[in-house]
């Protein structure tokens, strides 16, 4: 008698070759309804792209095949370079063409340059993500360098604004595009910057764009192939800002030399080293003393990013799990048919729902420079939406079961990958603090939520009843209440949008998921088929 003893059946193939825009409807009509239409052709073709076997391939090899630190050439000469995968290269030619280092500071921006960069965003974070760091920063820089770059370094800014990728160690008179990389973090503090040891010396005189020598260390020196970093350094008049370039203005390497790069739990195709200065050269940005306002006008950037990547992901995450529950049997129907099942895919569905309303909703008012709000609801949705992925892939993963935590599965790299951007750009107490301290400094951003939330006053009881509730503390706000106010902001600002935008029974369903105190009720059943169906792009 033959057996046939591994016949394999019941196994879903693995989510390749979709749109990852066309099959996200609440993105779709996000982007729609925050005035970025005009980009809609290009996003679908984008996410063709994006969402096809090869750039899948081209994000598992750069992660596959991490960075390597070239210290030496062949003749003992310090090189300090780093090689990387030439899907990694892949990826940034794509990412740079797409604009998503400079889209909204071109000379003559589009119409919602922010909202349809922010959608751009979220889908390449759904196939790489250590490629969005060098871009994010460079993102959050140009703004910076366009009032501060000295005067020496002007002709920077074209190749900054382009959008081409050029790898090449060279000066930059010779590049067809650049990147610019950060560097606080010390060893002795990271979120305390101002206990930095790097010292600058002037070489000549005092003052904005001059030259000064800096000599220190950095714990964490983001992405050391940029062709110059903005770092933090002690000056007589306290921390300051400068420009680091790789190369000096006569073609010589400039005194950066990197000590390793560093071993991370994620974020594997992307480079972060350790680095020290010995006697490196930068110029001041701005002045003497205000080196972390500086950076903070690059952070209100980055940390949008990540919440826009861990969103991505998230979304990844979700449609690797649809896809497989459409496919897979269990005891003779479709997991995706199973109604405990379809309250997990649901709830999952509700909340990227929300996120996607809010996040979009944001990048809007980035566009309509609507400072004080951006400034509060950064760190909210940073805080928020980063700490919310861990948990949401690792559901994911459940709904794969065993096959979603092998290595085969894309699902494990995106649950690695999580973390970092809750870490990232400040953790989550970093920011909780920093809401509390956006509230103290400016009461009238009360007086802005009054009147943002007084407009949907009576339309939902658990959204009026959790505002009233937040309202009553606001005035006596203590440290220790950081997290619980900034959960409620979120909860509250994801719940308003949601309550304008979407229809009746979603944005009830997400009122009573994030805030109703007693406790989380199955979604009915025909509110789940069309979450479902709208996370599948119907």
């Amino acid at each position: 008698m033959n057996w046939t003893t591994h016949s394999v059946f019941n196994q879903p193939r693995p989510l390749s070759n979709s749109n990852l825009f066309l099959s996200d409807t609440p993105l779709r009509e996000a982007v729609a309804r925050e005035g970025a239409q005009w980009d809609a052709e290009r996003l679908a073709s984008v996410g063709q792209q994006l969402g096809g076997s090869e750039s899948l391939e081209s994000g598992r090899l750069a992660n596959a095949f991490s960075p390597e630190l070239l210290r030496y050439d062949a003749r003992g000469e310090r090189l300090d370079e780093v090689r990387f995968h030439p899907a990694w290269h892949l990826l940034m030619h794509g990412l740079c063409a797409n604009r998503l280092h400079n889209l909204p500071w071109q000379t003559d921006p589009p119409a919602a340059a922010m909202v349809a960069r922010a959608a751009r965003f979220i889908l390449h974070a759904q196939v790489e993500a250590g490629t969005l760091c060098p871009l994010t920063m460079t993102f959050g820089a140009i703004p910076l360098l366009r009032q501060h770059l000295p005067t020496l370094f002007s002709d920077w800014l074209t190749p900054l604004l382009s959008d081409r990728y050029d790898p090449h160690q060279q000066p930059a008179e010779q590049k067809r595009g650049l990147l610019i990389g950060m560097g606080m973090t010390e060893k002795q503090g990271g979120t305390d910057v101002l206990s930095n040891t790097t010292r600058a010396e002037p070489l000549t005189t005092r003052g904005p764009g001059e030259a000064y020598r800096l000599t220190g260390h950095k714990w964490f020196f983001s992405v050391p192939q940029s062709d110059a970093h903005l770092v933090l350094a002690q000056t007589q008049q306290g921390i300051s800002c400068f420009f680091l370039p790789r190369l000096l203005p006569d073609g010589t390497r400039n005194a950066i030399i990197i000590e390793r790069l560093k071993d991370k739990l994620g974020n594997r195709a992307n480079a972060s080293a350790e680095v020290e200065f010995r006697e490196a050269i930068g110029w001041l940005i701005g002045e003497e003393g205000d080196g972390v306002r500086h950076i903070m006008q690059m952070g209100s950037f980055t940390r949008v990013d990540c919440a826009l990547g861990s969103h991505g992901q998230m979304r990844r995450a979700l449609s690797v799990a649809l896809f497989h529950a459409h496919q897979r049997q269990v005891m003779g129907k479709n997991l995706v048919d199973q109604p405990l099942m379809r309250q997990v895919l649901g709830r999952q569905a509700l909340q990227l729902e929300a996120q996607t309303a809010l996040l979009m909703q944001l990048a809007h008012r980035f566009d309509a420079s609507s400072t004080a709000w951006c400034r509060l609801f950064t760190p909210v949705v940073k805080f928020a939406i980063c700490k919310a992925g861990i948990p949401f892939v690792a559901e994911a993963m459940e709904v794969l079961g065993g096959i979603g935590y092998c290595e085969e599965s894309e699902l494990p790299r995106l649950y690695r990958e999580m973390p970092v951007n809750s870490i990232w750009e400040g953790s989550g107490n970093v920011m909780c603090l920093d809401v509390l301290r956006v509230l103290r400094k400016q009461p009238a951003l009360q007086e802005m939520l009054d009147a943002e939330f007084a407009e949907l006053k009576g339309v939902n009881r658990h959204f009026d009843r959790r505002w009233r509730q937040l309202q009553r503390r606001l005035p006596r706000l203590q440290e220790s209440d950081a997290r619980e106010v900034t959960g409620d902001l979120y909860a509250l600002a994801a719940t308003s949008q949601l309550l304008r935008v979407g229809s009746p029974p979603l944005a009830d369903a997400y009122a009573q998921m994030s805030l109703d105190a007693r406790g989380q009720k199955s979604l009915p059943p025909a509110l789940v088929d069309r979450l479902l169906l709208r996370a599948c792009g119907g």
